[in-house]
């Protein structure tokens, strides 16, 4: 084999690492990420994780909160210095302010224990369709998403919206969004943001005045078209809450008086009136 041939073997290869200390916690994930097409090389320890990490450069990390040796959230601090691969932290904590500190240390989801295993993989797979800024690995396209975009349809009349990416620059109240170079701009300084806080503010812009629902914002996440019956796990609904929430505090966004993101109490988010 070439070294070209050998390289562009490596580049296609699907690897994952697992940092979890609970044995049983562990082979779940190890069985799901297996079952997904990955390679995976796993450990209870967080400075052994990150070691991992640093040396099979994976596609994804999936991270307890709770190790033997370091926490999670510092575990995602080090790899974070490093590389961009996607991080899913394992927590039994549902708390509000310990989920954005989870998303604030460089995770891009998180899932709740006790959780489903299909849940799991759903998730996985819904993060690795977003775009990478590195160009890192992806699943199998024909495994996981349909041959052409999404066509997106609203709850409330079932009509058919365009896709995103009919647009790429998007402006609104002294924010820019470009979705070319995926970058943001409020008053002209730019904002870094995770991917999926650029993926939810940029449906939000896409959607202008209509409201979108938790569940709404979950099945876009996941590049899905809306189907009424089509399930989502509270877990889920509550992931958009935590990200919605870090997306504001980093637009510095009021949510009695929000200049972007207005919340729709009971019935979910839109975009707040234009300011003349």
């Amino acid at each position: 084999m070439s070294e070209g041939d050998r390289t562009m073997a490596e580049d296609t290869r699907r690897t994952a690492v697992v940092i979890e200390d609970d044995v049983d916690i562990r082979s779940l994930v190890e069985t799901v990420l297996r079952q997904a097409g990955f390679e995976v090389s796993s450990t209870a320890s967080g400075t052994d994780g990150v070691e991992l990490v640093r040396a099979h450069r994976p596609t994804i990390v999936t991270l307890d909160i709770g190790l033997i040796d370091i926490d999670g959230l510092e575990v995602a601090r080090r790899i974070r210095l490093f590389t961009d691969c996607y991080i899913v932290m394992l927590t039994a904590q549902s708390d509000e302010a310990d989920l954005l500190f989870g998303l604030e240390s460089g995770a891009d989801d998180y899932v709740i224990k006790p959780f489903r295993p299909r849940e799991l993989r759903a998730r996985i797979e819904a993060m690795l369709r977003r775009p990478r800024v590195s160009g890192a690995i992806e699943m199998d396209a024909a495994a996981t998403m349909p041959a052409t975009g999404p066509v997106l349809h609203t709850p409330a009349t079932g009509a058919p919206e365009a896709p995103l990416d009919d647009e790429l620059v998007y402006s609104h109240n002294g924010l820019t969004l470009n979705a070319d170079t995926r970058t943001v701009e409020v008053d002209a300084l730019e904002l870094e943001l995770t991917r999926t806080e650029f993926d939810l503010l940029r449906s939000l812009l896409h959607s202008k005045r209509r409201v979108r629902s938790k569940a709404d914002l979950v099945r876009e996440l996941r590049d899905e078209a809306y189907v009424a019956n089509d399930f989502v796990s509270e877990s889920e609904e509550r992931s958009i809450e935590v990200h919605l929430a870090n997306l504001r505090r980093k637009l510095s966004d009021d949510a009695k008086h929000p200049r972007w993101i207005e919340t729709v109490r009971g019935v979910g988010y839109r975009l707040s009136p234009s300011r003349g």
